[in-house]
């Protein structure tokens, strides 16, 4: 039986040795691949593969926004 589509949520930042750290915060799954796709790619078999194990009927939506902080020199 196939299940229903979830949308999920992806944030990604360049890693210091090279591509990009994914991590989903619905879950706390991270992953990590050289290009934005890869990256994406092994998040979306993390999530799927945390899923299995741990269930979910849904998730709330994250709200993902930024903020600001003084510097120090």
């Amino acid at each position: 039986m196939a299940h229903p589509a979830m949308q999920m949520t992806a944030v990604l930042t360049p890693s210091e040795e090279g591509g990009y750290v994914a991590l989903n915060p619905e879950t706390g799954t991270t992953s990590q691949g050289e290009s934005v796709e890869r990256a994406l790619s092994n998040l979306r078999e993390a999530v799927e593969l945390y899923l299995e194990e741990f269930p979910a009927q849904s998730f709330a939506t994250p709200l993902v926004t930024t903020f600001t902080i003084a510097q120090h020199a």
